[in-house]
């Protein structure tokens, strides 16, 4: 786990910007069980590459038009259980942080992975998303 004083700055780059933070099991699942409308989570991390590339690519997909009616997120390395709730919803993908994935009606339908993420750039992150934003939402 890191230290909550890393941490707090990282989380408010996407809260500060109208995501919800999730912490827990129960909040997760209330918002990933709903079976009508759109989540966006962003599953953050203090790595490098979330903080160069998604959580640029996705404050700059939902600042662009249509966007999903829920934005959310968790944290790995500090919600641990709000994490791992969250993977369940992300699977068949293996763990990856930080990842960003797209629900519709309750079901996942778009996923990038860090390896998706890690050495493109926020505008092309964005621009996966807005796609994917004018397919779902």
């Amino acid at each position: 786990m890191y230290p909550i004083e890393l941490t707090t700055p990282i989380a408010k780059d996407l809260t500060d910007f109208g995501f919800t933070g999730l912490s827990s099991p129960s909040e997760v699942d209330e918002i990933l069980d709903k079976k009508e409308g759109t989540v966006l989570l962003v599953v953050n991390s203090v790595c490098g590459c979330a903080a160069a590339n998604a959580r640029p690519g996705a404050k700059m997909a939902v600042a662009n038009g249509k966007k999903p009616d829920h934005l959310v997120t968790v944290f790995a390395g500090v919600d641990k259980d709000a994490v791992d709730k969250a993977r369940e919803y992300l699977l068949p993908y293996p763990p990856s942080s930080p990842s960003i994935a797209l629900f519709k009606d309750g079901k996942l339908v778009h996923m990038l992975e860090r390896r998706h993420i890690e050495g493109n750039s926020a505008q092309t992150i964005a621009h996966n998303l807005v796609e994917a934003f004018e397919v779902h939402c």
